[in-house]
């Protein structure tokens, strides 16, 4: 059995013969997680900041672009990878220090 709400009335509907529900009648069944009706503190936040300050996502927008949005310049990260000079074996050998003897 399941409940259902019919018309804010809550009822019990038996399975078919074969032991499934109908989708029509589990289109009505009651949500235990639904809440429609509450937002979190978190959401209510946003929504109040964004309410007070319309230019908000543009702003984020640019910010993200001027940081992340960059196409990589495939020269310089040539030079980059060409620069790079093996580690040793054991980095706190005293091998290749000038002050070695």
């Amino acid at each position: 059995m399941i409940l259902v709400m019919v018309e804010k009335d809550l009822m019990a509907v038996p399975p078919l013969k074969s032991g499934h529900y109908t989708f029509s009648k589990l289109l009505h069944t009651m949500s235990f997680f639904r809440r429609p009706d509450y937002t979190s503190e978190a959401t209510q936040f946003i929504e109040q900041l964004k309410a007070n300050k319309p230019t908000l996502e543009a702003e984020q927008r640019a910010g993200r672009a001027l940081l992340w949005d960059k196409n990589p310049n495939r020269a310089d990260q040539a030079d980059y990878l060409d620069g790079k000079v093996p580690q040793q074996s054991y980095v706190y050998g005293t091998s290749g220090h000038p002050n070695s003897q």
